[in-house]
């Protein structure tokens, strides 16, 4: 459980760092830039933060981030509407890790208040979880 909570810390941080650069309105190329880079390990933390949860707390053990978001659908934690959401998602993480085009950038960009919104839920479901379970 030590790790859970450790791998939740890490998350929610992340996410502070991407709330700086998500709530600006109009970005430069730069800002959005590096939106896009805190939302990709913003990202990584918080799926990472998933698998614990699901391994420590449900029992399961999966080895990749659809499978992960899938497996919330599965557990109650994210609705069916979420549940694409973060697959489309994940699928924007990696076309950002493994190419670049402005097109694609901006599209994404317009993604990320969605993609921050969802992830905000996720650790704040998996928090709730983990003090209900130990309550």
């Amino acid at each position: 459980m030590e790790r859970l909570l450790e791998r939740v810390q890490v998350a929610n941080k992340a996410l502070r760092t991407f709330n700086e650069v998500v709530k600006i309105e109009s970005p430069s190329a730069i800002e959005r830039d590096a939106a896009i880079q805190r939302f990709e390990f913003s990202f990584e933390a918080c799926w990472k933060a998933g698998k614990q949860y699901l391994y420590n707390v449900e029992g399961l053990d999966i080895g990749s981030p659809k499978g992960v978001i899938r497996s919330f659908r599965e557990v109650g934690v994210f609705s069916e509407e979420e549940t694409v959401l973060g697959l489309r998602m994940v699928d924007h993480r990696n076309l950002t890790v493994h190419t670049y085009n402005e097109d694609l950038s901006i599209e994404i960009s317009g993604m990320l208040p969605q993609y921050y919104q969802l992830l905000c839920n996720w650790m704040e479901r998996i928090h709730n979880r983990i003090h209900m379970d130990t309550k």
